[in-house]
């Protein structure tokens, strides 16, 4: 009975301690639990084996919401700036292309004027203006194989100057003051220029000192040995034709109707 009651004893000290030990662990969880506020995820760290857990960070939701927001706003930002940077490269890119037709249409008035050939401004000429103003094109480069200055043609039109007062060749001192008695007296209105040849032919020399050919034309023209001229005239023409076309080519550059092919952002035309 000692025995028994001995082993009962140490039985309650053992039970007894265990309670105790289970209890006071159970307490320091329940007091170290984390408190979860609204809006917010708990996340649980698992411990090691032996250790008391520590709370893990809590993840604000509203704030990262928010801060969502914001990001996508910028980013919507970024975008409508790069659309209006790409179309402004592509504005300028066209600007700079209507820049080199000016360019290559200016030289090629610059040879001609000079009496000179094309040389490169010539596969310019093609490659930037024939598919588009194919006429101009092919006036330009043919005045081009025989080009006329205003020079040259000041200079023909001083050695053709007896024949277009005249109508003939020169025929002595005899003829000559047969032309001159006949022209003593000359009736026109007086807001009309004088119809003389003489005087035409002072009009036209001073058309070509300023170099508007065409009115120089129109006055011999209307000269006795206009017929007689038809070398002066043809030359006269040519350099006219060759003018209008690089009007033409100059007008196109600026208002870029170029060929497609230099437009960024078009396609080449059907063969």
């Amino acid at each position: 009975m000692a025995i028994a009651a001995t082993l009962a004893f140490i039985a309650g000290l053992v039970a007894m301690g265990l309670l105790l030990h289970y209890q006071s662990r159970w307490v320091g969880l329940s007091a170290n639990a984390p408190v979860v506020a609204k809006g917010q995820v708990p996340v649980v760290v698992v411990p090691a084996s032996g250790t008391p857990p520590t709370p893990a960070p809590m993840i604000d939701l509203n704030a990262l919401s928010s801060r969502e927001t914001e990001l996508a706003a910028r980013l919507g930002e970024l975008e409508q700036r790069t659309a209006r940077i790409g179309s402004a490269a592509q504005a300028a890119s066209g600007y700079a292309i209507r820049s080199e037709n000016m360019l290559v249409a200016f030289a090629a008035r610059r040879a001609l004027d000079r009496g000179l050939g094309l040389g490169y401004v010539e596969d310019q000429l093609r490659s930037r203006f024939a598919a588009t103003q194919p006429r101009a094109v092919a006036a330009i480069l043919q005045a081009a194989r025989e080009p006329v200055t205003v020079a040259e043609l000041r200079a023909g039109l001083d050695g053709i100057a007896p024949e277009l007062v005249t109508g003939q060749a020169s025929n002595g001192w005899l003829g000559s003051l047969r032309r001159e008695l006949s022209n003593l007296i000359v009736i026109h209105r007086a807001d009309t220029p004088s119809p003389l040849p003489i005087d035409r032919l002072t009009r036209a020399r001073q058309m070509l000192e300023v170099g508007k050919v065409e009115a120089a034309l129109a006055e011999v023209a209307r000269m006795p040995g206009a017929p007689q001229a038809v070398r002066w005239t043809t030359a006269a023409r040519r350099y006219i034709g060759a003018r209008q076309a690089l009007d033409t080519i100059e007008a196109a550059a600026i208002t870029g109707q170029a060929n497609p092919t230099d437009i960024p952002g078009t396609m080449p035309p059907a063969a």
